[in-house]
């Protein structure tokens, strides 16, 4: 069952507009500033796409998109107004494509909610790794972050855990018949809220740029954990204290420097964080609502633009009936 069929505030319905609007914008701080602007920043090809996860590379500014509904992986080159097919649907088993990220070594890694994660080479296409989630019970693999050093760790949204993929594990995994399982990392059970046992909690995760710590959301009690990366942490695992606001229904993040941007699905809202404390606490700058974000599940910032993936998942696709407004698109938000 798709992550989202189950999130409480999808019996309400969303009106949705064209897709280049002038949304809501919030200020936190400062008044009378413009409202932000969202505009098509480039299409995607098929009927049922239904894109999740979005990934940049890097050292060529190429993006990667995938397809929930499918396990397709689009590629848009800068300044392209269509992505074309990269990867093709079911392509080595896998049935949805979630988190993406491009390393920077050039390998693509896309996650299978159901199964695991799998490590391509971007310029031969070829399956590089697979790493497969263990055990019988419920699991939902969702997203990762990839540190600077190469260290790859992944969310789980039915369980309350991080899985956590070395450089070393992928070139032992690559040389060993090309699968191995994912181990886990830390395990956050001591500090997530209280939840239903059926409800989605670990999605979003970001690392700063050392290295030195994680940020990730619980989108059902709308926190934010700080995870320290290195062993034997005075200080491993603690809540962030979130200022203005909380980030309920949070889904993907993005953070560069100091700034943390968070992807807000099914409210339509992308917000804009300071963050300060180290990573233990962060202060909502602005938010932006706009129905025609279209359940916004992540975002990226490349070549100096937001681009935020347009999921429509409320149209037809895992969260309820209906049709989708074709062709899917990436949207690039001006303003925040």
């Amino acid at each position: 069952m798709s992550m989202f069929r189950t999130i409480p505030t999808i019996a309400t319905a969303v009106a949705l507009t064209a897709v280049a609007a002038c949304g809501t914008s919030t200020q936190a701080s400062t008044a009378g500033q413009p409202t932000a602007r969202i505009s098509t920043a480039y299409e995607l090809p098929g009927e049922r796409v239904y894109p999740e996860g979005i990934a940049a590379d890097p050292r060529t500014g190429d993006t990667y998109v995938g397809s929930y509904a499918t396990g397709a992986i689009y590629r848009a080159t800068p300044g392209a107004t269509r992505a074309e097919p990269f990867l093709p649907e079911g392509a080595d088993g896998r049935k949805t494509a979630n988190g993406l990220k491009v390393d920077a070594a050039g390998r693509l890694w896309v996650i299978d909610s159901t199964a695991g994660v799998a490590v391509y080479d971007t310029g031969s296409r070829a399956l590089i790794a697979r790493f497969d989630v263990t055990g019988t019970g419920p699991r939902l693999v969702n997203d990762l972050a990839i540190t600077p050093e190469g260290t790859a760790y992944v969310t789980d949204s039915l369980r309350p855990v991080v899985y956590r993929i070395t450089p070393d594990q992928v070139t032992a995994a690559a040389a060993s018949g090309g699968r191995a399982d994912l181990t886990t990392q830390f395990d956050l059970s001591s500090v997530i809220s209280p939840h239903a046992p059926e409800a989605f909690t670990l999605n979003g995760i970001v690392s700063d740029d050392s290295g030195r710590y994680l940020l990730i959301v619980d989108m059902n009690a709308g926190e934010l954990y700080r995870v320290a990366t290195a062993p034997n942490s005075p200080d491993p695992i603690r809540k962030v204290t979130m200022r203005g606001a909380g980030l309920t229904h949070g889904d993907g993040l993005e953070l560069h420097g100091n700034t943390l941007w968070a992807a807000q699905n099914t409210s339509n809202t992308i917000t804009r964080w300071k963050v300060t404390d180290d990573g233990a606490t962060v202060e909502l700058e602005q938010s932006i609502t706009d129905e025609s974000l279209r359940i916004p599940t992540t975002l990226i910032r490349s070549n100096n633009r937001t681009l935020v993936v347009s999921s429509q998942f409320d149209k037809g696709g895992p969260m309820g009936p209906g049709t989708p407004t074709t062709p899917f698109a990436v949207v690039a938000v001006d303003g925040i």
